[in-house]
């Protein structure tokens, strides 16, 4: 989606992508999820959702670039150039792909709300440190600005959880 923005009495133009969640769940801050990696932004800037449900769809239009091959983690691009990371539960590469049913494939066409993973949530909740999920902008060198919505509770699809403004 394109916004035009004056800067300096001249229209400057603008990508913006919104964000739905990807889970149905509570919305965590990045600072609280369990892992020093994702709290400490390394990998990248966003939030965190526990999740109530074992479903991941995509929050955005884009091309899964990749899915791990335990099945934990899934990279999205966007047309704009964004590069969303989503990793169910923390320490989870550790399950060698236990738990976890890939919907999707590398190289799909994505909608926001389409199906990508189904994850045991019990199954992950027994066996890795957290079931809290980090959704990552990675490429935050092409960002100038996330804009957080003030939400708790979360449904799949159809919450927007995140508005990302594009350099």
């Amino acid at each position: 989606m394109f916004n035009i923005f004056k800067k300096n009495g001249k229209e400057e133009i603008k990508k913006v992508v919104d964000l739905v969640s990807p889970l149905k769940g509570r919305v965590v801050k990045l600072s609280e999820v369990p892992d020093q990696v994702f709290s400490n932004k390394m990998v990248g800037d966003g939030l965190a959702i526990e999740p109530t449900e074992g479903l991941l769809v995509s929050p955005v239009e884009g091309v899964i670039r990749q899915i791990f091959p335990t099945k934990h983690a899934v990279g999205i691009e966007t047309s704009e150039g964004l590069e969303i990371l989503i990793h169910i539960g923390i320490n989870t590469v550790d399950l060698n792909g236990e738990g976890f049913e890939k919907l999707a494939q590398e190289g799909d066409k994505v909608k926001a709300g389409d199906q990508l993973i189904k994850f045991d949530l019990d199954y992950i909740k027994e066996n890795a440190s957290s079931i809290i999920t980090p959704i990552l902008i990675t490429n935050m060198d092409s960002v100038k600005e996330l804009v957080f919505n003030d939400l708790k509770d979360v449904e799949k699809g159809k919450d927007q959880i995140l508005s990302v403004i594009a350099e």
